[in-house]
């Protein structure tokens, strides 16, 4: 039983919110239903670094959930999806999810994810790095999770940040085994979709 073309989409408080909202806009293009949840540090930083508010944000996503909502759909390992992105990933958010101790429906839907042996794509946004970062992306790995960060591959002659991150975005979907046409990939000629 193949699971259903719905992916869940976690955005953090970390700086690169751009990373959400332009993987919520990919999800729509290629016909994946987005499950959306935004944590109260990200609505906070989402006013800093672009002139979207939250409710338009919100609306961006298929379907979306309060952060307090623990009752939500995807806090259940019985929701069928395809797994869960979380762009960006706060070392917070990260470190919930490690722990297991979750105290948001964003990092208890990243614990289902986990324990229902779905992908959990965490693109965390946080340098340098110090050792206690690092044993905890090693314990995520060793959990099954997936650590992207949005580092920019400078191979695809990126010329402004939206193509930055849609290189990143791109990236993370492939992991999924979804193609939105936004990467421009090592060896291919192949044309890249306008956003």
């Amino acid at each position: 039983m193949s699971p259903p073309s719905r992916l869940v989409v976690g955005i953090s408080g970390a700086s690169g919110s751009v990373l959400g909202i332009r993987l919520l806009t990919a999800l729509r293009r290629i016909g994946v239903e987005s499950h959306l949840v935004v944590s109260r540090s990200a609505e906070v930083t989402l006013a800093h670094e672009t002139d979207l508010k939250v409710a338009e944000l919100r609306a961006m996503a298929d379907v979306s959930y309060a952060a307090a909502d623990i009752g939500a759909a995807i806090a259940s390992g019985s929701f069928r999806c395809m797994g869960m992105i979380v762009a960006p990933c706060s070392v917070r958010t990260m470190s919930e999810i490690a722990t297991g101790v979750t105290s948001t429906l964003l990092t208890r839907a990243a614990d289902v994810t986990l324990k229902e042996r779905r992908p959990l794509v965490l693109m965390v946004r946080e340098t340098p790095l110090h050792l206690g970062h690092l044993r905890t992306m090693t314990q995520l790995a060793e959990m099954g999770a997936v650590i992207a960060p949005p580092v920019p591959a400078f191979y695809a002659k990126p010329r402004s940040i939206d193509d930055l991150v849609d290189h990143a975005v791109g990236r993370a979907l492939d992991l999924f085994g979804l193609d939105a046409g936004i990467v421009r990939r090592w060896g291919e000629q192949t044309e890249v979709l306008e956003t």
